[in-house]
């Protein structure tokens, strides 16, 4: 499906900070829908003199009346004249007489969709930015209960502020919508003093398992709050104005082991605060889980930090050894087996230092061709390696092998392909989303006959890309025109995300 960006550029006359207001609005698409118990869809103006749809919500309070989803589509002619005049006065529109959906009796109320200019000033655009079309079923009319009376006027309070240009609030934070309160999670209202004119049984079981015992409704929820909070020594400097309402902002409280997530929506009407709506949601468990995960991932840092560090250590142990080594075939496979090991150390110094376990295979391997230089100190030789593409993000698991797979092919081109002479190392890499290919290229000498090396480094090269990343691995060789090895990676990981 379509963004809003990509339908609102293809076929409306919206600039960009209209598209931003339209973002934030759909932000709380679902919040207004559930509040009004019914369906809502979000319609913008084309060049074309029509409408197109750009979101639509429907309600998780009740019965959905539209089972195919709009976004995409012009406007049907039934609307269009209550939405146009909507757009034209700049008033909200009710529906004559009901309009008939499939047989099914509906209301209609079309909402324009007014811009603020500046989040402290009251202009807004002089001509609305879209409409909203409210549908409410009709066939399901009973005596309303309380609280769907309660949610009804706290929709229309909210619709009449999207009219003025008073909602979405842009003094409001973008926070995570993880764990961000709903209608149905618990819902308080409270009079412009921060009085609670009305609390959904849900918000106060919430506030009953943090240990209030009374009602909250004719309380000052600031009060109710201070109390469950008595003792506590550190406390979000945002909640007084979260409790009062005075500040579109959200908050946590804690008290008896159990986390409420608090947002609070200021009503406003024609820019004087007039009382607001409370969201609460008991978060405990998501609090507890996050917690968890912050544990675990300091804790997969400092094993990775660990490793790093014995892996360190290992590769100056062989250092040590290759020094000490009367015999220069020993001598060379223990600095062979400690370039290996500080191969793999680079993985696990670059997965120590965030929380992602992927890792920019880039900057590891720009860490690995420094061995290069080296490798060609011990061999007389006079390596200029040169590095070009990107091979981007890798998971850990494909970039312990590659790195030392390219470990091995590298020194190789030096240590064989130039051979004591001076020559260039070239290293190519290009990604796509099915396929990573590198070729590693140097002008050295070349293998004897063109036949592939049958020693430990080719063995390890062709066990981590055939047997470890179900890669494939080629080498072209020339004599007296150097050596070409070329290595396919299928990224199978990314089409499984």
């Amino acid at each position: 499906m379509s963004t809003l960006s990509d339908i609102v550029i293809a076929h409306a006359r919206s600039d960009e900070a209209d598209i931003e207001w339209l973002h934030l609005l759909i932000g709380d698409w679902q919040l207004l829908a559930d509040l009004a118990f019914a369906d809502i869809v979000l319609w913008v103006p084309t060049t074309d003199g029509s409408f197109v749809a750009v979101a639509h919500a429907r309600p998780s309070s009740s019965a959905t009346l539209f089972y195919r989803d709009f976004v995409g589509q012009k406007i049907k002619p039934e609307w269009k004249k209550q939405v146009t005049d909507a757009y034209d006065t700049s008033q909200i529109i009710d529906s004559a007489a009901p309009d008939w959906f499939e047989e099914t009796p509906t209301r209609v109320r079309a909402v324009p969709v007014l811009r603020r200019l500046a989040p402290s000033g009251v202009e807004t655009t002089k001509h609305p930015v879209a409409v909203i079309t409210r549908h409410t079923n009709l066939s399901e009319a009973r005596t309303p209960s309380r609280q769907e009376l309660t949610f009804n006027d706290c929709a229309n309070d909210l619709f009449r502020m999207i009219a003025g240009g008073d909602f979405p609030d842009l003094g409001a934070p973008t926070g995570p919508r993880r764990g961000a309160p709903r209608a149905s999670d618990g819902l308080l209202r409270l009079d412009v003093d921060g009085m609670v004119t009305f609390a959904s049984p849900n918000g106060l079981s919430a506030f009953n398992r943090m240990g209030f015992s009374g009602e909250l409704e004719g309380e000052s929820l600031a009060e109710v709050t201070t109390s469950l909070l008595t003792g506590k020594l550190i406390i979000d400097e945002s909640l007084p104005l979260v409790v009062t309402g005075r500040a579109p902002w959200r908050t946590d409280i804690e008290a008896k082991g159990v986390t409420v997530s608090l947002r609070a929506i200021p009503i406003r009407d024609h820019g004087e605060r007039i009382g607001a709506v409370v969201l609460c949601r008991d978060v405990s468990e998501l609090r507890h889980q996050e917690r968890e995960l912050i544990t675990k991932d300091a804790t997969i840092r400092e094993i990775h930090h660990r490793v790093k560090n014995n892996l360190q250590t290992v590769a100056s142990l062989l250092r040590i050894q290759a020094r000490r080594s009367h015999s220069d075939e020993a001598r060379e496979s223990l600095n062979q087996a400690m370039r290996r090991v500080a191969a793999i150390a680079v993985v696990h110094d670059t997965l120590s230092g965030g929380l992602d376990q992927n890792v920019n295979f880039d900057a590891v391997f720009e860490r690995v061709l420094l061995l290069i230089a080296e490798v060609a100190s011990t061999h007389n030789t006079k390596a200029h390696p040169t590095f070009s593409g990107s091979f981007g993000e890798l998971p850990s698991a494909y970039a312990t092998p590659l790195a030392l797979a390219l470990t091995e092919l590298v020194t190789n081109a030096v240590e064989h392909g130039l051979a004591g002479r001076e020559g260039n190392v070239e290293i190519i890499a290009d990604r796509t989303p099915e396929t990573l290919s590198v070729v590693v290229r140097d002008n050295g000498s070349g293998l004897p006959e063109g036949k592939v090396g049958s020693g430990l480094g080719t063995q390890i090269v062709r066990t981590l890309i055939q047997g470890e990343l179900s890669g494939t691995i080629d080498w072209h060789t020339l004599m007296g025109s150097g050596t070409e090895v070329t290595i396919e990676i299928p990224l199978a990981w990314l089409t499984k995300e």
